[in-house]
């Protein structure tokens, strides 16, 4: 699927299966990633507040840390930009978010950001929105690009697992800087959020070899 401006978007698994076949014939190192990884995972999630308050909350946290304080949150109602702004402070502390979290959460709630708008806007707009706020950044960004609003050609080359996951399936000497790798990802056009799902995806069959 394809909408003027904004180029492919994925929408289910056959766009994600379309992508990664694209990816192998191209690239034979891809090819040999999807022997080990198989099928790519679609990993769609819903656009909105919550989205990015997600990522706020595991903002270096574990992932099992992260996951307890949404379900603290969820419980308590508290993952709308509304609940958000008039929740006190007892309460959001009681949930688990740290004081600089509480500040990023409602400066994300006083935005008043129109993410339908987000829906129809070209990345270049979807990032400027996003990071005007505090506690949002390229990275955040460009995982809700990805995610919640499906955009197929969109990377994010700051994520260091992305990093050694190139550096590991391209024989590299070292981790790729953000610069370097987002101008590797650019031969991956059109399909830079699929490469990106299955580095992640070798990445966890590699460590998993190693037993981390």
């Amino acid at each position: 699927m394809e909408r003027d401006g904004i180029g492919r978007l994925i929408r289910g698994p056959e766009c994600v299966a379309e992508g990664a076949d694209w990816l192998a014939r191209r690239e034979p190192r891809f090819a040999r990633a999807l022997e080990l990884t198989g099928p790519v995972p679609l990993r769609l999630r819903e656009d909105g507040y919550p989205a990015l308050l997600g990522a706020i909350v595991s903002q270096q946290v574990s992932v099992a840390s992260a996951r307890a304080i949404w379900r603290r949150l969820e419980a308590a109602g508290l993952t709308g930009a509304g609940a958000v702004s008039a929740a006190s402070e007892e309460e959001l502390r009681a949930c688990g978010l740290s004081r600089q979290k509480m500040r990023y959460a409602r400066a994300l709630a006083a935005a008043e950001i129109d993410y339908p708008a987000l829906r129809e806007a070209p990345e270049a707009e979807v990032v400027e929105t996003l990071t005007a706020v505090p506690g949002i950044g390229r990275w955040t960004a460009e995982i809700y690009a990805m995610f919640s609003l499906g955009r197929a050609d969109v990377f994010a080359p700051g994520d260091l697992a992305l990093q050694e996951s190139t550096r590991l399936l391209f024989g590299l000497p070292e981790r790729p800087k953000e610069r370097h790798l987002r101008e590797m990802a650019e031969a991956w056009s059109p399909w830079r959020a699929v490469a990106a799902r299955l580095l992640w995806a070798y990445f966890h069959v590699e460590k998993g070899r190693e037993g981390v």
